[in-house]
């Protein structure tokens, strides 16, 4: 059987690789660098590319039965690689489909807009019977005509810049350009600033002919390309009517007592996305003040604010919402010693469209993943703790199906989950990157080190790294599939893959896309799957759990230091967080005694079973220091004190989320309380360290 027996040439380097392994003995280092060079053998490049081509044969949306074919196919892929699969139903509030909708120039000139992209005879698949037009999930309905304001990004910057100038929306149709926040916010102070309506499109200076070549020429939109995606802002992640809750189908025992609609905070108002194309035939007819400098987008005329009285634009919305069943799949590899501690990786699995590289990429390669470790668990080689393998349904109208199915086991995953790895659309280009929590940058960044860049002569970790001395690993932001597992639960996290051009939400993200333009040789797909599994296997197998316990300290100074000059851009006399630097300086004292005591007990293989399974007990409640009860003030689902999605832009990431909150609100008042707040959980997480110090 391919790969069973270790090639000379591999043995030749696990001897240098095994030297300097997180969280295992010397012996124990080797024998899981050779268990991992033999996984990477084992790796059938053929798989990810079969895979990817399955899974986008059609468009297939949340709730529809095109989505269930490819639930079906995921459940049959992962049973036969040896997996226990399970599905989780969930009766969700939202739309499967666009319903009606009609944007129109009335006057100077009467034209109905395009809502949908061009049919291209280089690419096959852009006249599939099935595609939709572009919308916007969660849009309100209505009927509306009105003039026509201008509002750039739509961020609460630039409705508060409207407000300067004293151009006012009310009652008018806002044209917002896609990018700077998440498209739901645009809606939200569209709704909160008094607007009819909102039409949002894809500007040419973000992504269009003013960038290069366009679609199918190359990757950037061309005059149709629309791209759609949800509008959901309630105050927490996931099914709009059950916060805190699963959403269970509406006939099982334990199924919630769900809001009404009303209860919600849903947007009111008509919503719809255009292309570039479209939106030139409202622009060209604008007759108000010329835009600020950094508002001009790329069309060739000078952008103006306000459409003017002769300008009337139509926009009607008919999106119905229902209840709708969505489905997640869940792929478990039991582990022999430790079964419930669990690593847990996923993706979601429902696109706009044919979803090539978002989000069926990370599919594809879960996949592939799934058949290798399977293969090598038949074969004698099963990890000592469980990894589960995810595919996430109803993620693109909200981060819904992963939300739900954390809620559901919540307390499971703070007593068992071990790291959430989320890969949505893990596999999109050439541009390895990531980023994760503290605890689990150090084990990701390693396990880079063991795998061949396909492209060049380096390693992964040395193409990521370029000029410098180690990879740069982002902090967690909101977006996708990770949310719920960090910011709700506290579970170690981390999103990573590699990225590329990308053709976000539209019917063009298809599989003639990714063949030509995203990586034509189809190797990063096993590239990015030797990276994941080289981690999963690396976190399954290790005596003690691999988290970096020093970064803790070292991250939480530099985001504080960073807290405390944004603090003083608005309060100049401000003394500091003082009560949290003095806390994260013992912090640090601790942790590095921790990692120093951790090394020689491994270095002396001292350790005995009993007292492995007691030590990672406790560190898999280090994170958990992070979970505040009353959560956040923006919304007390976002339980972490330690990040959080960030509330007026949806998609950046807010470290110290408490924090940043009042210097957004640039309020004194409440920061000592906040560093109090603070302190105490970073004396827990110190003591925590302590009581571990204790126990060797």
């Amino acid at each position: 059987m391919k790969g069973i027996i270790i090639s000379f040439s591999l043995l030749a380097g696990i001897a240098l690789q095994a030297q300097d392994l997180t969280g295992y003995s010397p012996e124990g280092a080797k024998a899981q660098v050779q268990l991992e060079a033999q996984f990477r053998e084992n790796i059938d490049n053929t798989r990810f590319k079969t895979h990817l081509k399955t899974l986008t044969e059609n468009p297939h949306i949340a709730g529809t039965p095109a989505n269930e074919k490819v639930k079906d196919y995921m459940v049959k892929s992962m049973s036969e690689a040896g997996l226990d699969v399970k599905t989780y139903p969930y009766d969700v509030y939202m739309s499967s489909g666009p319903g009606k909708s009609l944007v129109e120039v009335i006057t100077p000139e009467a034209i109905v807009l395009d809502q949908q992209e061009n049919a291209l005879i280089n690419d096959p698949f852009s006249s599939h019977p099935e595609l939709l037009k572009g919308w916007n999930a969660y849009s309100g309905s209505g009927d509306v005509t009105a003039e026509v304001v201008y509002a750039n990004y739509g961020t609460k910057a630039d409705f508060e810049k409207l407000e300067e100038l004293g151009v006012s929306v009310k009652d008018k149709i806002v044209i917002a350009r896609y990018g700077g926040n998440f498209r739901g916010y645009k809606a939200k102070f569209a709704e909160a600033y008094g607007a009819a309506g909102l039409i949002i499109y894809t500007d040419p200076k973000d992504s269009g002919f003013t960038r290069g070549l366009v679609f199918p020429e190359g990757v950037y939109y061309n005059d149709s390309g629309i791209q759609r995606g949800s509008l959901l802002t309630a105050d927490w992640t996931g099914d709009p009517l059950t916060p805190y809750e699963p959403a269970l189908p509406r006939d099982h025992k334990d199924s919630p007592e769900r809001l009404d609609p009303t209860e919600a905070g849903l947007h009111t108002i008509p919503v719809t996305p255009i292309s570039y194309g479209a939106a030139d035939n409202i622009f060209k007819h604008m007759t108000g003040d010329a835009v600020p400098h950094n508002w001009q987008g790329g069309l060739p005329y000078t952008y103006r604010l306000q459409g003017g009285s002769d300008l009337k634009v139509r926009l009607k919305v008919e999106q119905p919402k229902e209840f709708t069943e969505v489905y997640n799949v869940v792929g478990t590899l039991k582990g022999k010693t430790h079964p419930d501690e669990w690593i847990i990786l996923g993706c979601h699995y429902d696109a706009w469209a044919f979803g090539a590289t978002d989000p069926n990429s990370g599919t594809a390669m879960l996949l592939s993943l799934s058949e290798t470790l399977g293969e090598m668990a038949k074969n004698g080689m099963r990890p000592e703790r469980s990894i589960l393998i995810a595919h996430w349904d109803a993620e693109e109208h909200g981060v819904i199906g992963s939300s739900e199915w954390v809620e559901q086991f919540k307390d499971e995953l703070k007593a068992k989950a071990v790291a959430y790895i989320n890969l949505d659309g893990a596999v999109s280009g050439k541009n390895f990157g990531a980023a994760a929590s503290p605890s689990l940058k150090t084990v990701l960044a390693q396990a880079t080190q063991n795998v061949d860049y396909p492209y060049t002569d380096e390693t992964v970790y040395e193409h990521w790294s370029k000029d410098k001395e180690s990879p740069s690993i982002g902090n967690l932001g909101g977006g996708s599939d990770h949310i719920a597992f960090y910011m709700h639960a506290g579970v170690p996290s981390l999103s990573g893959g590699a990225s590329g051009p990308t053709l976000y939400h539209t019917n063009y993200d298809d599989f003639f896309f990714y063949e030509n333009f995203v990586d034509p040789e189809f190797q990063m797909g096993p590239t990015v799957e030797a990276v994941m599994g080289t981690l999963s296997l690396r976190l399954a197998n290790a005596t003690l759990l691999p988290y970096d316990v020093v970064k803790y300290a070292t991250d939480l100074d530099a985001h504080f230091n960073h807290a405390e000059e944004q603090v003083r851009s608005f309060y100049a006399d401000f003394a500091g967080f003082k009560a949290s630097t003095a806390a994260i300086s013992s912090l640090e004292a601790t942790a590095n005694l921790v990692a120093k005591a951790f090394s020689e007990q491994l270095e002396s293989q001292t350790i005995s079973k009993k007292e492995a399974k007691a030590l990672n007990a406790k560190l898999l409640a280090l994170e958990k220091s992070f979970l505040y009860p009353e959560g956040m003030p923006y919304g007390d689902w976002y339980k972490s004190l330690y990040a959080s999605s960030d509330p007026f832009s949806g998609y950046a990431s807010w470290i110290l989320p408490g924090i940043q909150y009042q210097i957004e609100l640039q309020n004194r008042d409440k920061l000592a309380q906040w560093d109090d707040i603070y302190a105490k959980a970073i004396r827990d997480l110190d003591q925590k360290l302590v009581d571990i110090l204790v126990e060797l």
